[in-house]
């Protein structure tokens, strides 16, 4: 994802951050879930964090001490593969118009255009 971004931006660093908040964000609320898993880490909060692949690689460490369900160890490791592949495919899709537009804004209106018709 923050392949994508670079290639959003050009010299600007006000432009990159505002940029990588959206990046960032997942990792922010990866960490506001994990505190909250640890006082109870079978809450559906915990649950849904340690799931959902944005957030599984923080949460779910937080949870394994705890005892973990094996089929949701293996169903978190199977939806990080798949956001994974998911991730790279999209950020090759801004990657591959981004990088030939040097030198132009690009907003997330573009961006969004950009995944569907390329």
């Amino acid at each position: 994802m923050f392949a994508a971004v670079g290639s959003l931006v050009n010299e600007d660093p006000q432009e990159a951050q505002q940029l990588t908040i959206p990046v960032t964000m997942p990792i922010i609320l990866g960490f506001i879930i994990m505190a909250t898993s640890v006082k109870d880490p079978n809450s559906t909060l915990s649950v849904f964090g340690s799931l959902f692949p944005l957030t599984s690689p923080i949460v779910m460490l937080a949870r394994i001490p705890y005892g973990v369900p094996a089929w949701q160890l293996v169903l978190s490791m199977v939806l990080l593969v798949v956001g994974f592949v998911f991730m790279t495919w999209v950020s090759a899709k801004i990657y591959r118009t981004g990088i030939l537009l040097y030198g132009k804004k690009t907003s997330w209106k573009e961006v969004i255009k950009w995944m569907r018709y390329s």
